[in-house]
Formats: structure tokens, sequence, C-alpha cells
């Protein structure tokens, strides 16, 4: 398990409040009720990003430096997104998505790659399936993450699983919970993974 000192840096509503860091970036996406606040905090170890029960109530890019040791400057930067796809939410937020997120996907130099949250208990969404095929046109490394496993029993875990590989056309499927801790180091392993690709490759672009 990976652990790092967590600071808030801020949030954001437009690009030119990003922060303006050197650090890996890692995304969290998902739809607005598939648990990904508590799936962070879970990751960082303390209740770093605000777990509402009302889905769809953020409404900014927040950002955290993740710093290793005494380090003054961070290894890395988690970006936690507003969630989509949930109805209560009004279509002018929902707007704000596309307008807002899909630029930042595209075109932010440090990001390195998203975490893009399914629920497991629902069967796929159409969103979800929109959200992988978008990052793959923009060459964006994802890894998939099924939340909330604990609410399934093996089996239907591996249902489940099987579910959403043929659903999102992949074979790697990380499966998690914030609850119990399940797949927690695995996807640690994965974001440190992809953090150190990242830093290689600026290194040598420098």
């Amino acid at each position: 398990m990976f652990r790092y000192r967590t600071t808030f840096l801020l949030s954001a509503t437009g690009a030119a409040q990003f922060p303006a860091t050197s650090a890996p970036e890692v995304a969290f996406l998902g739809r607005s009720n598939v648990g990904k606040s508590s799936l962070i905090n879970a990751l960082l170890g303390e209740p770093a990003a605000r777990v509402s029960s009302t889905p769809g109530r953020t409404r900014a890019i927040n950002f955290f430096a993740l710093q290793a040791g005494s380090q003054p400057r961070p290894e890395l930067i988690l970006a936690d997104l507003p969630g989509y796809g949930y109805a209560k939410i009004s279509r002018s937020i929902s707007a704000e998505w596309p307008a807002f997120i899909n630029p930042y996907l595209a075109e932010r130099e440090t990001l390195a790659a998203c975490v893009c949250l399914v629920d497991m208990n629902v069967p796929p969404q159409p969103g979800d399936a929109m959200l992988a095929e978008y990052l793959d046109s923009i060459h964006r490394p994802r890894i998939i993450v099924g939340t909330k496993a604990d609410k399934l029993s093996g089996n239907q875990r591996v249902v489940a699983t099987k579910r959403l590989r043929e659903a999102l056309e992949t074979d790697e499927i990380l499966v998690c919970s914030a609850k119990d801790g399940r797949g927690i180091s695995a996807l640690w392993a994965a974001i440190h993974g992809i953090a150190e690709t990242a830093k290689k490759a600026n290194a040598e672009s420098t």
C-alpha cells in the first residue's frame, strides 16, 4: 500500500484555475452515485473527498496533492471530477460536463490516466461505455474500476465482472470496495505504475 500526505489544493470551475503543477495527475470519473468520493477516501486513508448523501453535489474539479515523506513537491495529483448521468441534476448543470470537463480530459498536459468507476450492482449504463470510448479516442490511459463489490456474493461478482468486460470491451476490471478495502492495494499499484511511467516519459522529453 502506498501512503502519502494529502493536501487539498483547490476546487476549479475553469481551466484558468487548474493548479500549475508538474506532477502526474490521475482523474477519477464516474456516475454521480457510483461511490467516487468514498473510494478516493479509502485510497487516501482519510476523509479528504466530501461524501454526500445526495448524488451530483460536486460541481467543480477538486484537486489533491499527494506528497511522499517530507518531500515539499507532490509526487502525484488526484483530481475528483463531477459525476455524470444522475437524473435529478438539472439540464443546465449537466450541460457543464461536456463544456468544462471534456476540454480538461483532452487538453490537460499533466493528466496521466483516468480512473473510470462503474457500479457493479447495476447493469453497465450507456454513459459508462461512452466515457470509455471517448477516453480511447483522445488516447488517455484508463483504469476501469467496479465499485461497491462488498454488496455482491462471490458468484454475483463473477457475473458482474464478466458483464462489465463485455459492455466496456476490456479484459481488465479492478474489483473494489471502499467499505471492506477490497482491491484498494491493486488500484494503488495501477495508479503508481502509471505515474512512474509518466515521470519517465517526462524526463526523457526534457
